[in-house]
Formats: structure tokens, C-alpha cells, sequence
């Protein structure tokens, strides 16, 4: 049985229980209908709707294990040949990426639609709807550094991204010990009810919060959903890296949201899409990278597209996971594509352009930087992602103190770092001919045993964990063949097929977060980054079949945490917060072509 399956299996009872708090626990109607209804009738309806909510992981475990040699026939991966044929003939009829629907691609990159957030152990409240700083105008003038045009909404029920820093903080507040920010890079309303709907087999929602995800449907904790606006301050500022300075404060487009073209909620349907990818030439609103709103997310603060912790005049700010690690929390971040990219950056490090990696990377492991030369970032307890063995001679975005040698991390400072030659960290790496998951879980329990510091460093060339699809394999297709995009579908739709050591000398998402958990939980108190960055990759990629496959390994990492929590009988000291930095722009017009076929 792969590991992937154990994971679904020992997940059974949770989700059957998941499901059983859904529909007794979401609506006091159904708690007094079951209440005067016999027992076994309400116990079979509540089996049935788990029934609904497995099948499709015991059908994935009855494919993985399928006898060999034709003894029976594998199914027909569905969605792999729908990406396939939509690549070939350059239009499906079930879907597009951009705003021309006789056009299967036309768009790459991020969108500004209202991106959803599920909280668990904390309510939303204070934020959304009569809270939102999106009703109050002298908020959202200080929140832009301007007013706006079009945004202020006396009926918002949405809030802002920076919202969920000042959630983080709450949560301290109150005494909470465990506190876990959940991103789902790239993963909008829309790719998450088509990734549902492939998942479950049925078109079970069209609004809301959803169902067919644990971290849809999870109900051992209390949870709240909304949405919020991920727009930046601005876009087309320039940051000198050598320097650390801003060049042109303020850029060439502002940030903003107005609902009447982007929608009141994320379901809001027609909406303007060239207006959501900045291309509305009368309200031409900025569309956020993926720096500026992790530094939303971990900062609280509206800045620049590139920045990394760095405000719109080129200051520095300091994100959460500092501010908790000076209280005595331990701090880490997982991710599964490079280490030093945009949003694992932005929970620790400090820098003017997200692009200089090697210098986001000594800032991440306590190493003096370009922007802390003389005093070092304490750096974080526990870092494990991706970016081992992707090599660069050359790269002038990253300044004049490039070193060649590994691209994210410099290889002196893996020096630096390693417990071996004086370091703090005990470092795990991709290693031929052995299992990812248990060289990290070795070096895991040696950082316990020995508290120490704990960094993973693993993935394939492309700087990534394997790219999982929609049937739960790890045999993508797309990008190779077939005219290109743009310049960002040219860097992320390339997929050279995984050989066994792939898959072998990686650990899953799963795995990296669940060995996180392990390791920091031996502290009194933690704050925790997960990235499921492929969301975005695969979204870039415009490939349906690898986007799906990614939410679906975002899945099993919120699972890896609701169980520790579990275990632990934790959710008293706890508080999970899921949601995305920004969205993209897949839009579904026949959610039916998802369902597989009888």
C-alpha cells in the first residue's frame, strides 16, 4: 500500500466523524429533526453521507492496488485526458484559463478574486461583515496608503488578507499555544469546487464554504469560513537588491477591489475577468504577487509587489513568526516547492526583492544577510521544503554576493548551519536509494533527542515535491508540446516524467508537516507555516489535472495537523487558519465533465 493510502485509511474515522459533526452540528434544524427521528435512521443517513464523502479515496486505494500483469484494468484517467485534449486543440468545453472562453489558455498568471478562509478554534467575526475594513473609509485609506477608487462597499462581507495576520495575533492573545497558517498557494473558489467535484464525484455545491475537502468539512473544532481581498498597495515598484532600497516608491498601479466588476462573493457570477487580471483599462486595480500578500498574510501590511517584508517606502516590518518567537514560541515553515520562495520567505525574512533567494535563506537559518548584515536573524527552529539539487552558475537578481552553486540555498550556508561543523541545525537531505520519509523522520528524532534544529532539503530538478494529479498518481502531463502562453507558463508547464527515486527520495506534504509536528510539538508552544505551493505552480502551468492533484495534497497536510491536534487533545490551545495568498483564473462552465464516468 503506498503511503499516500495509509493516510487516507487512517483518516477513515476522523472524516466519518468530520461528517457525522457537518450535518448534526452545521444547522440546529437538523439537530432537532434528528433528534425526534429514530436513531438508526439518522445514524444510516449520516453513513451515507461519509459514504459519499470516502468513495472516491477507497476508489483511489483500489486503483493503487490493483493487481498487476492485466489481472484487472486500471481505470481511465479522466482528467489527465481532458488537460490533454484541451492542450491539443487549444479550447475544452468545460472550462478556460482567462477571460476568453474560446480559448483554453490565455491567461497565466494571478487574478484578484475574493480568495475563501477557513478558520478552526477562532471565529471570524471580528473582521468580516460589519468589521470589515472594507465599509469604513478612513480603514481602507490607511490600510492602500490612498483611497481606492471603487472599493469602499457598505455591504462588504468580505475583509483584507492583512486580516489574518491580525487574526494570528488574536489567537496569541488569548493563550493560544498552537497556531498553524495553512497556504494553499494560488487556490481560488473556483479550483477548489472543481477539485471537489473531481474528488467526490458529485456537483454537491455551488456557493460557500463547500464540501468534499477534510478542510471543508472538518467539524472537530469550531470553525467560520469567509472571504478576503489579496489586491496589493501597488505593482511596478523597483527595489535595488544590492542596496536594499526602494528605487520609485508607489510604482505605476495601485492596489484595490471594487465588487461591482471582481463580485460580492467568490460565486458572484457573470463577473468582469479582464477587470480580476488588472486588464479593466477604468479601474485598472493592481493584481498581487505572491510576496506582497504573504507579507499581507504574515505582516499585515499592504506593500509592493516582490517584497519581502518590506513596506511601500522600502522599510522593513517584522512578520508574526518573529514577534512569537521573541514571546517563546518555536517557529517553522513547510513547503513543498523551494524553501526561500515568496511565501515561506515572508514568514521569517526581510528583503526588497523576492527574487534574491540565497539571501531570504541565510535570513530563514540565522545567517548574516544583505539585509541584516551585522545583527543575524535568531532564524527559524524548523525548515523543511524544497530547492535541493537545482543548480545556478549565474543569477544577477540576486545581487553581487551570489554565490554559484545551489540556487536557493547557498551551499556556505548549509555549511554554516550544520550541526557537524558547529551549526544548530540537524539537516536531512535528498539521498539516493533512500526513503525520503524516513531519512527526514531519522533526522527528526535526532533533533528531539538532541534538541536541535531541525532543516529538510529535498525535491526534484524542477524545485518542487512531485506533482500529483487528479486520480492521485504522480504521471502528469502538459506544457511540452504545445505552443506556450507566456514567459510563466514557459517556467512552470515544462514536466520531465519522475523516475522511481523521485518518488522514493521525497517525503509528501503530508509527511514534512506531520514530522514538523513531531518536532515542534516538543516545545511548549509553536507557530507553523504550511505551503502547498503547487496549487499555484500547476495553476501557472494551466494544468487542471496537476492543480487538482496539489489541493489534494493540501488536503492531506490539514489532515496530518487535525490529527495531531487530535491526539493531543489540543484544540482547547489551538487555532488552524486555511486559506490562500491569491487566486488564479481557471473558470468552470461544465462542472459535469469532473464526474467520472460509470
Amino acid at each position: 500500500m503506498k503511503a499516500a493510502n495509509y493516510l487516507y485509511f487512517y483518516a477513515l474515522p476522523l472524516r466519518i466523524r468530520q461528517i457525522e459533526r457537518n450535518f448534526l452540528m452545521s444547522s440546529p434544524r437538523r439537530q432537532d429533526i434528528c433528534s425526534r427521528a429514530s436513531a438508526g435512521l439518522c445514524w444510516a443517513f449520516v453513513l451515507l453521507l461519509a459514504g459519499v464523502g470516502l468513495g472516491h479515496q477507497l476508489t483511489a486505494h483500489a486503483i493503487d492496488n490493483a493487481p498487476a500483469g492485466g489481472e484487472e484494468k486500471k481505470p481511465v484517467d479522466f482528467v489527465r485526458e481532458m488537460q490533454v485534449a484541451a492542450e491539443a486543440t487549444g479550447r475544452a468545453s468545460w472550462g478556460h484559463w482567462g477571460d476568453q472562453p474560446n480559448r483554453y489558455v490565455s491567461w497565466s498568471n494571478h487574478s484578484n478574486r475574493l480568495v475563501p478562509v477557513y478558520a478552526f478554534g477562532i471565529t471570524l467575526d471580528r473582521v468580516s461583515g460589519m468589521n470589515s475594513i472594507y465599509r469604513d473609509s478612513h480603514r481602507l485609506e490607511k490600510l492602500y496608503g490612498q483611497h481606492p477608487t471603487g472599493t469602499l462597499n457598505a455591504h462588504a462581507e468580505y475583509f483584507d488578507q492583512t486580516d489574518i495576520y491580525r487574526l494570528q495575533q488574536m489567537a496569541a492573545d488569548a493563550g493560544k499555544k498552537y497556531i498553524v497558517l495553512l497556504v494553499f498557494d494560488g487556490l481560488d473558489w473556483q479550483t477548489t469546487r472543481t477539485a471537489a467535484i473531481a474528488t467526490a464525484g458529485a456537483v454537491a455545491y455551488q456557493e460557500g464554504r463547500g464540501t468534499g475537502f477534510a478542510f471543508q468539512d472538518y467539524r472537530g473544532a469550531p470553525t467560520d469560513f469567509g472571504l478576503c481581498v489579496t489586491s496589493p498597495a501597488n505593482e511596478g515598484t523597483a527595489g535595488d537588491v544590492d542596496a536594499q532600497a526602494v528605487r520609485n516608491p508607489g510604482g505605476n498601479k495601485t492596489g484595490g477591489y471594487d465588487p461591482l466588476l471582481g463580485g460580492q462573493t467568490a460565486w458572484t457570477w457573470p463577473v468582469d475577468n479582464r477587470y480580476l487580471i488588472g486588464r479593466n483599462r477604468l479601474q485598472p486595480h493592481a493584481v498581487t504577487d505572491s510576496a506582497a500578500s504573504a507579507t499581507s498574510l504574515c505582516s499585515g501590511y499592504k506593500t509592493y509587489n516582490d517584497s519581502i517584508n518590506v513596506d511601500v517606502q522600502g522599510v522593513q516590518v517584522e512578520p508574526i513568526a518573529r514577534l512569537l518567537q521573541a514571546k517563546g514560541y518555536a517557529v517553522g515553515v513547510v513547503t513543498s516547492v523551494p524553501v526561500s520562495h515568496a511565501t515561506p520567505a515572508c514568514a521569517y525574512a526581510n528583503n526588497v526583492t523576492r527574487d534574491d533567494y540565497q539571501d531570504i535563506a541565510r535570513d530563514q537559518l540565522g545567517q548574516p544577510s544583505i539585509a541584516h548584515r551585522i545583527d543575524p536573524l535568531k532564524g527559524l527552529d524548523l525548515l523543511i521544503g524544497c530547492g535541493f539539487g537545482v543548480r545556478c552558475d549565474r543569477e544577477p537578481d540576486q545581487g553581487t554576493n551570489f554565490e554559484s552553486g545551489n540556487k536557493y540555498v547557498a551551499d556556505s550556508t548549509l555549511a554554516a548551519i550544520d550541526t557537524t561543523r558547529g551549526g544548530m541545525y540537524r539537516i536531512a537531505l535528498r539521498t539516493g536509494e533512500r526513503s525520503g520519509k524516513q531519512v527526514l523522520a531519522a533526522a527528526a528524532q535526532d533533533a528531539i533527542n538532541k534538541n536541535l534544529r531541525l532543516f529538510g532539503f529535498f525535491g526534484t530538478v524542477e524545485g518542487h515535491l512531485p506533482y500529483r494529479t487528479a486520480n492521485a498518481d504522480f504521471d502528469p502531463v502538459g506544457g511540452r508540446d504545445q505552443p506556450l502562453a507566456d514567459r510563466l507558463r514557459q517556467k512552470y508547464a515544462p514536466i520531465k516524467p519522475y523516475v522511481t527515486a523521485d518518488l522514493e527520495e521525497n517525503p509528501t506534504l503530508a509527511d514534512m508537516t506531520a514530522t514538523a509536528l513531531d518536532v515542534l510539538g516538543k516545545k511548549d508552544r509553536f507557530w507553523l507555516m504550511v505551503e502547498a505551493g503547487d496549487v499555484d505552480w500547476a495553476s501557472h502551468a494551466n494544468n487542471i489535472d496537476t492543480a487538482i492533484g496539489a489541493v489534494k495534497s493540501g488536503d492531506d497536510a490539514f489532515l496530518a495537523v487535525v490529527s495531531w491536534i487530535e491526539q493531543n487533545n489540543a484544540w482547547d490551545d489551538s487555532v488552524v487558519i486555511v486559506t490562500s495568498d491569491h487566486g488564479h483564473l481557471f473558470v468552470l462552465t461544465d462542472p459535469t465533465a469532473f464526474l467520472p464516468t460509470p
